[in-house]
C-alpha cells in the first residue's frame, strides 16, 4: 500500500492493537485514537500495550478488551513476553499512537500484517516510521498533541469505513465509577461554599515542577482568601505531599491526599470534582492532562514546556476552552526550551521565578 494520506478502506478487522506505552499525558492523548476505532469497529476485539504504571487507566476502560503490559525496563524478557502475547492475540491491524522506536518495535512484534501510524515528520524518532505500512496525513507544524492524535484517529477509522467517528477525549467513565468519584469528591474537597482549586504537587527533581516552597506559598495564599484546598500527590510525588502534610498540618479548608495511585479512580475524582466547579493548578504533567481529559478547568504552570503543544487540551487560544496557562512575569530567553533538563546557569528560573502570587491573582 502506498505511503501518503490516501485513505484505502479494507476489510473490517477482527483485532485491532493500539501502541501507546507511555507517558501518562501520551496515553491520556491516544483516548480519541481508540475512541474512534471502537466506533469505526464495533465488532473488533481491541487491545493496547501500556506500560504497567498506566495500565489502571485503561483498565475497565469500556469496548477495551486486552490490556498488555509492557515493563520495558525490564530488558529483552519485557520484549520476549510481549512479542508471545501478542502473536496470541494476532491482530489484523495495529495503530501506533506513540511514534518512537519502542512502538515500532512493539508494532513489529504484534505481526499485524497492516501498520498505520502518524506521518513520519510527526515522529520522535523517524526512523520507526519504516514499519507503518499506511501513514496518517502530517500534522499543521507546531500543532497541539491531541491535534495529532485526532489526525491519526480520523486517518485510521477512515480507513475502516467510518469517516465520521466522534473523536472524544475522555477516559469512558462508567455509571458505577462516577458513583465512586461522586464519594471521592465529598471525602476529600474542602466544603466551604466556594469552588475548591486543587493543587497537584510535583516531584522536584523534574525540571517542570515547581518548587516546595512554592506550593506551600500558594496554598497558605488561597487559604487566606477563604479558598478551600486540597494538596493531591501521586506515588512519584507521596515525599512533597508527606512533608506539606506534616509542615501545614491539618486545618479548616486545608485538604491532603497523599499517594494516589489508581488512574480510574483519579479520573472520576477529577469529573466529579469538575461537577463542583474545582480548579487543578497543575505543572505539566499527566495528571494535568487527565484533569483536562475529564472536563476540569486547569490553571497550568508553564515553564520549559510550550503550552501550545503540550498544555492542557483545548488550548487557551481556542473559544470556549476553559483552561489558564500562567508563566513568570519575565521569562528567560530560552523559555519554552522543551527540554527535560536545564542549562540555565541558574536553574530553572522559568519555573522557580513563577511566584505563588502570580497564581493567587486568580482566584481573587
Amino acid at each position: 500500500m502506498a505511503r501518503g494520506s490516501t485513505i484505502v478502506k479494507a476489510p473490517a478487522p477482527r483485532r485491532i492493537l493500539v501502541v501507546r506505552p507511555s507517558h501518562l499525558g501520551d496515553v491520556v492523548s491516544a483516548l480519541p485514537v481508540f475512541h474512534a476505532l471502537r466506533a469505526a469497529a464495533p465488532e473488533a476485539e481491541i487491545g493496547w500495550v501500556v506500560q504497567p504504571e498506566f495500565g489502571s487507566l485503561l483498565a475497565g476502560l469500556p469496548g477495551l478488551d486486552r490490556v498488555f503490559p509492557f515493563g520495558r525496563r525490564r530488558g529483552i524478557g519485557a520484549w520476549v513476553r510481549l512479542r508471545r502475547e501478542l502473536r496470541e492475540f494476532s491482530a489484523d491491524l495495529a495503530v501506533d499512537a506513540q511514534g518512537n522506536l519502542k512502538s515500532a518495535g512493539a508494532m513489529l512484534a504484534s505481526g499485524a500484517p497492516r501498520r498505520i501510524g502518524l506521518a513520519r515528520v510527526d515522529w520522535r524518532e523517524r526512523m520507526g516510521a519504516l514499519v507503518v505500512n499506511d501513514a496518517a496525513p502530517p500534522a499543521r507544524p507546531g500543532s497541539h498533541a491531541v491535534e495529532r492524535m485526532f489526525s491519526l484517529a480520523r486517518h485510521a477509522a477512515g480507513a475502516l469505513g467510518d469517516d465520521d467517528s466522534e473523536l472524544r477525549t475522555d477516559p469512558g467513565l462508567t455509571q458505577a465509577e462516577l458513583a465512586r468519584g461522586e464519594a471521592l469528591a465529598r471525602r476529600h474537597l474542602p466544603g466551604n461554599g466556594r469552588p475548591a482549586v486543587i493543587v497537584h504537587l510535583a516531584a522536584p527533581n523534574d525540571v517542570r515542577s515547581w518548587p516546595v516552597s512554592h506550593y506551600r506559598g500558594l496554598a497558605e495564599l488561597l487559604l487566606s482568601r477563604g479558598r478551600g484546598v486540597l494538596l493531591l500527590s501521586g506515588p512519584g510525588e507521596r515525599p512533597i505531599g508527606v512533608h506539606l502534610r506534616e509542615a501545614m498540618g491539618t486545618r479548616p479548608g486545608l485538604r491532603h491526599w497523599v499517594g494516589q495511585h489508581h488512574l480510574r479512580e483519579t479520573s472520576a475524582f477529577f469529573a466529579a470534582s469538575a461537577r463542583r466547579d474545582a480548579r487543578l493548578v497543575s505543572c505539566d504533567s499527566g495528571p494535568m492532562h487527565l484533569a483536562a481529559a475529564c472536563g476540569m478547568a486547569v490553571v497550568a504552570l508553564a515553564g520549559p514546556q510550550d503550552p501550545a503543544r503540550t498544555g492542557p487540551w483545548p488550548p487557551t487560544d481556542r473559544d470556549g476552552s476553559p483552561h489558564t496557562v500562567v508563566t513568570s512575569a519575565d521569562p528567560p530567553e530560552c523559555s519554552p526550551c522543551l527540554s527535560r533538563s536545564c542549562r540555565h546557569r541558574e536553574g530553572p528560573v522559568c519555573m522557580s521565578e513563577l511566584l505563588p502570587e502570580r497564581v493567587g491573582e486568580l482566584f481573587d
